[in-house]
This record gives C-alpha cells, sequence and structure tokens, in this order.
C-alpha cells in the first residue's frame, strides 16, 4: 500500500499531548526534535534519531485556541523546544483569516489569553459567533446572547469541536460540547475551522512545495490529528501520551498508518522507515 507513495517531504507535529502537557514536556521530545549540522547537508545519519537532521520540513499544527501564537512560542521555548515562529500554525490563525475572508465583525468566546491573535478585527455590533476554548465565557448570559445572533442569522464559526483535552489534573472537557449545544439550539451547522478538517492540514502546507501523500502528521488525537491528516490524503501516527486512551486507534477508518508510545518512538519510524 504504501509503495506508491512518494518520499517524505513534510512532518506535521501536534503540540499539547504530543510534545508537551501544559507546563511538561514528553520525556525526550526535546532531544528527538533537535537541530543537527547535519540538516544543511543532504548525508545525514538516520540513527542520530532527530527529526532536524533530516531533510524535511517541519510544521507545529495545533487547535490550542487558550493562548495567542506568542505566549504558546514562548511556553515552548521555556521547555527547551527549538521552534520558530513561522513553524507554528493555529487553529487561531485559521480562524482569523476566516473572519477576514467573510468580513464579518464576530462575538468572540475565546480565552482572553488568545485575543492578541485577533487584533484588529473589529468586534462591535457582533454579526458572526466565534467559539474557541473559553471556560470563563461559557456561563449562560453569554451562551445565551450567542444563541440569539445566530437565531438572526450570524454565522457559527468553530475553531474546533475537540470532544476534550488533557491536562496536568486529567482530561478536561473542550469547546466541542459548547459548539454542539449551540447548533443543537439553533438548528444549524456551525463552520469548523480547526483540526479534523482537511483545509486546515491543506493551508499548514502551503509554501511548503509538499503534497498531502508527502506529509505525516504525529499526534495524540486520533479523531483530529490522525483521522484529520489521513483524511486529507496524508499519513497519521497517533501516539500514546496526552489525551490518547487504550483503544482510540479503533476510532476511525481507515486506522492509523502507526501508533506510537510517544513523540521519540514516531521519530524513529519517520528516520528509519520513511526516508
Amino acid at each position: 500500500r504504501m509503495a506508491a507513495r512518494r518520499a517524505l517531504k513534510a512532518v506535521l507535529v501536534d503540540l499539547n499531548g504530543t510534545l508537551h502537557v501544559e507546563d511538561s514536556a514528553v520525556p525526550g521530545a526535546q532531544e528527538a526534535l533537535k537541530r543537527q549540522a547535519t540538516f544543511l547537508f543532504p548525508f545525514f545519519s538516520i540513527s542520530s534519531g532527530r527529526l532536524r537532521s533530516a531533510p524535511v520540513t517541519i510544521r507545529f499544527v495545533t487547535n490550542t485556541t487558550k493562548e495567542c501564537k506568542r505566549d504558546l512560542l514562548d511556553r515552548l521555548t521555556k521547555l527547551g523546544f527549538d521552534i520558530a515562529e513561522n513553524e507554528i500554525f493555529t487553529s487561531l490563525t485559521a480562524a482569523r483569516n476566516l473572519l477576514e475572508q467573510k468580513q464579518v465583525r464576530p462575538l468572540l468566546l475565546v480565552d482572553d489569553k488568545a485575543l492578541p491573535d485577533f487584533t484588529g478585527i473589529a468586534t462591535e455590533d457582533p454579526n458572526a459567533v466565534v467559539v474557541g476554548l473559553a471556560p470563563e465565557h461559557f456561563q449562560y448570559e453569554m451562551m445565551n446572547r450567542a444563541f440569539r445572533l445566530i437565531l438572526d442569522g450570524a454565522p457559527l464559526i468553530a475553531i474546533h469541536k475537540a470532544r476534550y483535552f488533557k491536562k496536568k489534573g486529567g482530561l478536561a472537557l473542550g469547546p466541542g460540547p459548547f459548539v454542539s449545544g449551540l447548533e443543537y439550539a439553533t438548528d444549524t451547522k456551525a463552520m469548523v475551522v480547526g483540526k479534523p478538517e482537511k483545509t486546515f492540514f491543506l493551508e499548514a502546507l502551503r509554501g511548503t512545495d509538499c503534497a498531502p501523500e508527502e506529509a505525516v502528521m504525529i499526534g495524540d488525537d486520533c479523531r483530529d490529528d490522525v483521522g484529520g491528516a489521513q483524511n486529507a490524503g496524508m499519513r497519521g501516527i497517533l501516539v500514546k501520551t496526552g489525551k490518547y486512551r487504550p483503544a482510540d486507534e479503533d476510532k476511525i477508518n481507515p486506522a492509523p498508518y502507526l501508533t506510537c508510545e510517544n513523540f521519540p518512538e514516531a521519530v524513529e519510524h519517520i528516520l528509519e522507515h520513511l526516508l
């Protein structure tokens, strides 16, 4: 089945749950990613176990709406990850692009820390509803305001519809249940901009000169990371960290291309078998 695939050109990597959980890195993740001088040369060592040593483009793709891209990069840098801001593609970026394209004024149900990514977007007299992960805003009056706007014709835009995510204290509700509640109450369907939407993955590859079949996605969410990537034509590697729960790999069809214990093991597979 894999023989018809073209050589790997890009690796998409999820962040929370795959490289880190909040302020704790997944053991060995920094070393697996670390940049090496061999990245500059065509003859590289696949035994190094380091993704940066391979001749591939790396993009970090995340559905996080808890913080703006700058704060996210600061968090990752403090954890010892060698990542540049232009390598990160977030669902907040995708949402902003859609708002600019549609020229609407959103009611932003997002965490206050995510607001810098919407700087310059007009929000007075809103005529659209945007929902991200916003625990402080998920209370009756605000949800009812969103409900009334949607009834009056405002589009409902979901930054993503994740059911839950991983925190240090355990799993926590994502924005998906709240988006679904608004969909149910208004008898409408949300436009989803983040993972697992095909457009999100294709947008993440923009500028890489890489076709979907030349890319692989590594993530801890079987549906959003792996299923979404495979529906877009990529390979998907599921890692058993973060939000992973036993038998998650059975929840999608086709099944993940590969299931690994963690990010370092996924990198080893890529270096040994996909290049």
